[in-house]
């Protein structure tokens, strides 16, 4: 059983890597001067989910209900 529960903690820490690179590739939700202007609606605003920052948002999403998942499992002590 603990072959099984050090799988697990590596893939705990790999995940915790990726979710620190992915975190830090994000950009910031401030719009500065261009929301004043009225540019914020652009092409990109408005289809956000097709693009990279989108796809980021819901990679990142994934790996944090994954790394909670994680926690909650190896805290049980099953293995």
């Amino acid at each position: 059983m603990s072959v099984i529960r050090t799988i697990l903690t590596i893939v705990l820490i790999i995940v915790s890597v990726v979710l620190t690179i992915i975190v830090l590739m994000q950009e910031g939700k401030q719009d500065g001067l261009g929301a004043i202007a009225g540019t914020a609606e652009t092409y990109w605003g408005k289809n956000k989910g097709r693009s990279m920052e989108g796809r980021l948002v819901k990679f990142t999403t994934l790996l944090v209900v994954l790394l909670f998942a994680l926690c909650i499992l190896l805290d049980m002590s099953l293995f």
